[in-house]
């Protein structure tokens, strides 16, 4: 039994630490705050329990007392629990109290020490927190002081004298009596200052002043303060990025959708995992694809033709479970319907064959070559391995070629169960991703159109098709039907369609 204080760092997930991941996805609890971010829950294990104990300006979700019991009530039970906390968890986070707490009950804890904002929120902002030839030192201060101890219980003048940059984190309620202390301690008015709230997430917003100006800005919590030359640095890239800002839905389902959370991320954009249908197995368990397998072992079909990813997975896996590998396909040439299918193939070693200039099904019935006239009819057999439901457009345009066809349930999709979370987050968000018909209908009958994010992407035209009969406006469609045409698309609407920004205070 061991209670984990494992720092979030500051909101971006990608500054996670090795540590920390191995530990959240291994976890049976998570215990997190207001300054963690959300989609790090996403890499706990599915049943995990979730136990928000966030606190925000005049709202505290639990006591820090109760919480140090929480934590030596779910410590003592023997469970794996993560204590997610912003930042680092001995920074400024009660991560020296909870530690306290379980030592005196006997409970062991580590400590997974995270990226501190007072560091990395500056650098997302363009602030460098020393320069060699003008700032050389660095004071963290808290300016959330104890309650109850009068003037407060940081020496601003001294901090003030000290020189350098003064990072200030939980500042923002006592902003004013924080800026005229530094001034009476010696520091100019003039003294550049930013707030950054937010930082290193998609929601960052800097507001720049002065010491003798910076109170009277509008300022959001929570915020890092930098006070000194530094703040005046203007070094900007995250705020740059095409798709900073902007709430994105990713429908696919969880294990396919990494490549696309991760490149929208990349993008400064806020990428939040709503899967709309889970892959399952097909009816029959797998036994016709366990039969066309063998089937392919000897040599009975001229080209198997799969239409996505999860079609190439499933035939790949009922290879292996036959105790074959790709020799099996040997003789026989292979058709995938686009790239990302190609890509799975070669997972298992195998190139397709062909692959269409378009990636639907029209385009692959028109690439498709012929039959052989005469000869062997194993020369004129293709199998189709698909999900349990899809168009007939492949199955029919294949049989009017001539071509004979074995059509194969390999996997079948189901609607997946959108928890609270998950609903909220489709409320807030700007735009929703749709990578296929199936996530589009499933997800409409699973909350209604009007539950929707105002902007619709979809990955091509047969998936903009089912949006459009189900009554959604679909504002983007990839003209490459590949994740990374998306995004293409997506950073092109952008570019077109700028978010509104707030007046810039400098």
């Amino acid at each position: 039994m061991t209670v984990h204080l494992v720092g979030a760092g500051p909101g971006d997930p990608g500054l996670l630490t090795v540590r920390a991941r191995e530990l959240l996805e291994r976890a049976d609890v998570v215990v997190y705050d207001r300054l963690s971010q959300e989609s790090l829950l996403d890499l706990a294990p599915p049943g995990a329990e979730r136990i928000d104990v966030g606190k925000a300006p005049g709202r505290h979700r639990m006591a820090q007392e109760e919480i140090n019991a929480l934590l030596v009530e779910r410590g003592r039970a023997g469970q794996t629990v993560v204590r997610l906390k912003g930042g680092d968890p001995f920074v400024f986070a009660r991560g020296g109290e909870e530690a306290a707490a379980l030592a005196a009950a006997g409970v062991p804890f580590e400590v997974v020490p995270g990226v501190t904002s007072a560091i990395a929120v500056p650098a997302y902002a363009g602030i460098p927190v020393t320069l060699r030839h003008s700032s050389t030192s660095v004071t963290i201060v808290t300016g959330h002081e104890q309650p109850g101890a009068g003037d407060g219980t940081v020496d601003w003048e001294a901090v003030a004298r000290v020189g350098g940059t003064i990072v200030v984190l939980m500042g923002v309620a006592r902003i004013r009596r924080i800026a005229e202390s530094l001034i009476a301690g010696g520091r100019s008015p003039d003294t550049p200052v930013a707030a950054i709230q937010w930082g290193t997430r998609p929601e960052q917003r800097t507001v720049r002043a002065t010491l003798a100006t910076i109170a009277d800005q509008p300022l959001g919590t929570p915020s890092t303060i930098v006070v000194g030359d530094v703040a005046a640095c203007d070094l900007a890239w995250f705020e740059n990025r095409p798709l900073f800002g902007r709430r994105i839905v990713v429908t696919r389902p969880r294990d396919q959708a990494r490549e696309l959370v991760d490149r929208l991320r990349e993008l400064g954009a806020a990428a939040i995992e709503v899967p709309a249908i889970e892959i399952g197995d097909p009816a029959d368990g797998g036994a016709a694809l366990a039969a066309a397998v063998e089937r392919l072992a000897a040599g009975a079909y001229a080209w198997v033709v799969l239409t996505s990813p999860n079609g190439a997975r499933r035939l790949l896996a009922a290879v292996r479970a036959a105790g074959r590998d790709a020799r099996a396909l040997g003789g026989t040439r292979i058709a995938a319907i686009g790239p990302g299918t190609a890509e799975a193939l070669a997972e298992g070693n195998l190139v397709a064959d062909l692959v269409p200039p378009r990636f639907v099904a029209e385009s692959l019935v028109e690439a498709f070559p012929a039959p052989p006239p005469g000869g062997d009819p194993a020369g004129r057999r293709v199998l189709l391995a698909r999900a349990a439901v899809a168009r007939d457009v492949l199955p029919e345009g294949l049989a009017a070629k001539g071509w004979d066809l074995d059509v194969v349930e390999a996997y079948r999709t189901r609607p997946a169960r959108l928890d609270e979370r998950q609903v909220r987050a489709l409320a807030e968000a700007e735009v929703v991703t749709f990578t296929s018909s199936s996530t589009v209908t499933n997800l409409v009958a699973a909350v209604g159109r009007e539950a929707l994010p105002p902007v619709v992407a979809a990955i091509g035209p047969v998936t903009a098709a089912t949006a459009r009969e189900l009554g959604l406006e679909v504002a983007v469609e990839a003209e490459v039907h590949t994740a990374a045409g998306l995004v293409d698309a997506l950073c092109a609407w952008a570019a077109e369609n700028p978010r509104p920004v707030a007046p810039r205070v400098d």
